[in-house]
């Protein structure tokens, strides 16, 4: 009987155990995105403990007990799916990105937070917005992309940077730049190293809850750049390049040699010095030889035109990415080439990035973010089209055998300017290598506590090389020159974090941030000014052997912060939130006793989506009010502005000179913090399920003791001394919208992404008397930029003669207007015509996608702002001497109200600085792109996982009442931007705008 029991069991329980596990059911996850294999992807069956993960490969295996068995397959950052088991015996998954929940997470600096519970103004930028169009740098992909940045290009010459500004102008000698941070660590001397397609993401801190965790640096706010790190499963190669050629969006207007004999013509009958009409023996008198027959011939030199050529971008980047469950690496090179549209103009950048995080134990989590960056810019200061454009269009640039005639005319001020190009003429090279590092170790402490080091090294190599040959306008035979500056930057940032993070009684939630962060900078600087190069090909690389040494130089500057960081963020069931931070700064810069200072803030938020009355709405999805109030700090003014200086000056001792030192800097022992104090007020919301999201935000910043460079008698020996005296004040709007317009189950979707912002600076004291200075253009009311000249209100005609003599001036000159109708123009007269501050700016993204096409619209905007074109300064002077704009001038036949008539007395026109205001506004279509993602059929017969092919026009129009109506470029590159007139020359005919059309391919392996 027990045998046969026993024989019973052997036979049954291998059959139950094999119903009871039933069968095996095996498959492959992977991305909607990308179609790369998930690893670490949970596959549960529906109302069992039974699961399986995912391996490297994304492939899994589970065992199932009926073909009524349902597959739960879930992973962060993805929509889960509900899968029927039936009859298959093989399900292979693909997971749609879950995009609300992975926007959810936003970087705010020491950590993370989710975007329901921020309480601060902070907007943020995808790496896909980032690589809709390919540029060159981190800037240029951020413009119109967030509400309240300004971004500006300053000038079109290859690597150049923008000029950014978060919420408007507060300080006038502090500094306005926004402080850049890059994998948790501040950096100095700017982001053009950093290549754009290694970012992952970029947040912009803008309120005072955001930006006072990094207290007095993040005054000007905070652009936080996070780069891309390793995953781990399969190792994954990415090719991403492009190639495209840039053209000029026109030339400048100039008088071709008919209309400049006319207008040379016209500025001596101004004088009495040329008949009416035109008269072939007072030509000769006025003509030279090669003029004169230039007019017989008809014949016109176009300079411009020998200057520019098509430019050439390109990029190229190589990416390795991966890793294993305990550590993950990020590896890419990139190439980046650009060549201008003018001659001797390009610049190149070589960067190498590894990005590693290991898992060192359970507890300890060690890793670096290494950054090398190499990068040659030539043409930086060089500028042949000012040149050019002032060159007389009857002379002759060649000889009968093409070779280059260095004066086309006998204008002892004017030299051929197509000589500025011929190879080694001039040099002007900048070459620039860095290596940043950003490394981390992080302990669990205990459950909840963390405390993690960052340490960062900037190591930054600067050597700037210019040589100017013998035949060169600068020179004009004389002896050539040469100059080598060496620059060298060493900047360290080391902080200590301990993060507590914890949640109680499943509704309330704690974050608490301790932090002490040292920052320090040594920067040395070495000049050596030269002239007399025995040889020209020497270059500046052996300024020893030049006969005259015109100046040596060098400097030392060291600077250091010391800071204290407490924040605390709070949280009660996700609906009543509240965040509280407190820094201490300390200035090396600043005076003793006044170096530290305290920069407090509070912010508090309440989502109504997540109370009862809202909790089942159908129309409203998300709905968050938010205000803060806070105090930043700012101290970016040269050091050792406490402690004075000297200067070197000559004295005369008897019959001999001497060197002596003098006082030439006033010292400051009261130099204190310039403060911010802001105050937010944000709504975010989303309607219908989130096919309308986004926010409105309301701010207003007061800025006081300001530091200012005092304008002093100069009776008293100095110029102007810095102090803290004044106060600005910022306000504005801003709404940030996106919206999904269609999305269709066949597959088409259109969406669009939308900000728009006003700001509103103002000056509201400067000395303490509400006084506005005239002298430096601050205007108490007004921005601290504005536009205080004369109101032009057209030219004098010949009706007016007897109205025109009351202000001593005849018909053809121009016309300002007697504001006070005292009978005279004086001082008295000007007025404030307008300022560089638009009323509104913003940018539209319009994408739309259907089967594997894509297709991106960008348009940016900026509108009611007003220039001071330097350019129109320069090269509108209507003396009769030089090359002159195209333009609309008076003459007794032809009464225009637009510009003077020529003279050739007069080098600059009376009041011709009236001349050269505009209106600033454009619309700019900054970018189309379209693309095609294949099939995952084409992709398996190329063996490859990924490919994708694109084109891209960027800046392809430009609509403007500055290009339209007044035969200028690019009224976003046009204008002064700041009561700094010492670029006023450069800008006088700089590089054009172009517009760039680029092909491109992404591959992944």
């Amino acid at each position: 009987m027990k045998k046969l029991l026993l024989f019973s069991l052997m036979t049954i329980l291998p059959i139950a155990l094999l119903f009871a596990q039933g069968r095996q059911v095996k498959g492959k996850i992977t991305s909607s995105e990308d179609g790369l294999p998930i690893p670490g992807v949970n596959v549960l069956v529906k109302g069992t403990q039974t699961g399986s993960i995912t391996d490297a490969e994304g492939k899994f295996a589970i065992s199932v007990p009926s073909d009524n068995a349902v597959l739960v397959v879930s992973y962060v950052g993805f929509i889960s799916q509900e899968i029927p088991v039936g009859n298959q015996s093989e399900i292979n998954v693909t997971l749609q990105a879950d995009t609300k929940t992975l926007q959810d997470i936003i970087v705010v600096g020491y950590g993370t937070q989710s975007k329901s519970q921020l309480t601060g103004a902070i907007s943020s930028v995808s790496s896909k917005e980032i690589a809709e169009i390919p540029v060159r740098s981190v800037q240029q992909a951020l413009q119109g992309r967030a509400a309240g940045v300004d971004i500006v290009n300053t000038n079109n010459r290859p690597g150049s940077e923008p000029s950014v500004r978060i919420r408007g102008r507060r300080s006038f000698s502090a500094g306005n730049d926004p402080l850049y941070v890059v994998d948790g660590i501040p950096i100095e001397g700017g982001i053009g190293d950093i290549n754009p397609q290694d970012i992952a993401s970029l947040e912009i801190l803008k309120d005072a809850s955001a930006t006072a965790i990094y207290g007095s640096r993040g005054a000007n706010g905070v652009i936080i750049i996070t780069t891309q790190r390793g995953k781990a499963g399969k190792s994954n190669i990415t090719y991403d390049g492009y190639i495209g050629v840039s053209q000029a969006l026109g030339k400048v207007d100039v008088m071709n040699g008919a209309q400049f004999a006319e207008y040379k013509r016209e500025s001596r009958r101004a004088t009495g010095a040329y008949p009416a009409g035109v008269s072939a023996e007072a030509d000769k008198r006025l003509f030279e030889a090669v003029e004169l027959e230039s007019i017989a011939l008809g014949r016109s030199t176009d300079y411009q035109s020998y200057l520019m050529r098509d430019g050439v971008q390109q990029s190229h980047q190589l990416s390795v990415t991966g890793g294993a469950e305990k550590t993950q690496f990020a590896i890419t090179a990139n190439y980046f080439d650009e060549k201008g549209i003018v001659y001797n103009q390009d610049f190149k950048r070589y960067t190498f990035r590894v990005n590693i995080d290991h898992q060192l134990t359970k507890n300890i989590k060690i890793g670096t973010s290494t950054l090398f960056s190499y990068n040659i810019r030539n043409g930086e200061n060089f500028n042949p089209i000012s040149g050019a454009l002032a060159e007389n269009p009857l002379g002759v640039p060649f000889d009968q055998n093409g070779n280059l005639i260095f004066l086309p005319t006998t204008d002892g001020l004017r030299t051929n300017p197509l000589a500025e190009i011929v190879p080694g003429a001039i040099i002007d090279e900048n070459i620039r290598t860095r290596i940043f590092n950003s490394i981390y170790g992080e302990v669990k402490i205990a459950n909840g506590l963390t405390y993690r080091m960052n340490f960062g090294p900037d190591l930054q190599f600067r050597r700037y090389g210019q040589f100017t040959g013998s035949q060169t306008n600068a020179r004009r035979g004389g002896f050539p020159t040469g100059r080598t500056q060496q620059f060298s930057n060493f900047n360290y940032t080391l902080e200590n974090i301990l993060t507590y993070q914890k949640t109680f009684k499943e509704i309330h939630n704690l974050n608490v941030t301790a932090l002490h962060s040292v920052q320090k900078n040594r920067s040395e600087y070495y000049d050596t000014r030269v002239q007399g190069i025995p040889a020209e090909t020497q270059e500046f690389y052996n300024t020893g052997a030049a006969s005259i040494i015109e100046g040596v130089g060098s400097n030392l500057t060291e600077w250091a912060l010391q800071s204290y960081m407490g924040r605390v963020n709070y949280s009660y069931n996700d609906k009543y939130l509240l965040t509280f931070t407190a820094r201490v700064d300390g200035s090396s810069r600043l005076a003793e006793g006044k170096k530290y200072s305290l920069f407090p803030s509070v912010a508090v938020g309440w989502n109504l989506s997540n109370e009862a009355f809202l909790k089942g709405s159908s129309t409203i999805s998300n709905l968050k009010l938010r205000a803060s109030y806070g105090r930043t700090g700012n101290q970016a003014i040269n050091p050792y502005q406490t402690q004075g200086g000297l200067a070197r000056t000559v004295y005369a001792f008897g019959n001999a000179g001497a060197f002596g030192y003098r006082p030439n800097a006033i010292p400051n022992s009261d130099l204190r913090w310039e403060t911010s104090a802001t105050l937010n007020i944000g709504l975010d919301f989303g309607l219908f399920n989130d096919r309308i999201s986004g926010s409105l935000e309301y701010y207003i910043t007061n800025t006081t003791d300001l530091l200012l460079a005092r304008q002093l008698p100069i009776t008293s020996g100095f110029s102007s001394v810095t102090q803290n005296i004044g106060a600005t004040r910022n306000k504005g709007v801003e709404l940030t919208l996106s919206t999904v317009n269609i999305d269709t189950d066949g597959g088409f979707q259109w969406t669009t992404d939308f900000n728009i912002f006003a700001n509103r600076e103002a000056i509201i004291d400067l000395y303490g008397d509400k006084k506005s200075d005239v002298g430096n253009l601050w205007f108490i009311g007004q921005p601290v930029t504005v536009f205080f000249d004369y109101e032009k209100i057209g030219i004098w005609q010949l009706n007016e003669v007897d109205e025109a003599k009351k202000y001593s001036q005849v018909p053809g000159q121009i016309k300002v207007k007697d504001q006070n109708n005292d009978g005279r123009i004086n001082s008295d007269d000007r007025i404030i015509l307008g300022s560089d501050v638009p009323k509104w700016s913003g940018g539209m993204t319009n994408r739309f996608e259907y089967k594997g096409f894509d297709l991106s619209i960008f348009a940016f905007a900026r509108v009611g702002g007003m220039i001071r074109s330097r350019f129109h300064d320069s090269n509108n002077t209507l003396f009769g001497r030089y090359n002159n704009l195209n333009v609309d001038y008076w003459t007794p036949e032809n009464p225009t109200n637009a510009n003077p008539r020529p003279n050739q007395n007069q080098e600059f026109p009376i009041y011709g600085s009236t001349l050269s205001y505009f209106d600033g506004s454009f619309l700019k279509i900054r970018n189309i792109a379209i693309g095609y993602n294949f099939k995952s059929s084409v992709l398996s017969k190329l063996k490859i996982e990924g490919l994708r092919i694109y084109a891209s026009a960027q800046q392809p129009f430009i609509f403007a009442p500055y290009r339209q109506k007044y035969k200028g470029i690019d009224p976003e590159a046009a204008g002064i931007r700041s009561n700094n007139r010492e670029n006023a020359a450069e800008l006088a005919g700089d590089t054009p705008s172009s517009r760039l059309i680029i092909f491109g391919v992404n591959v992944r392996f």
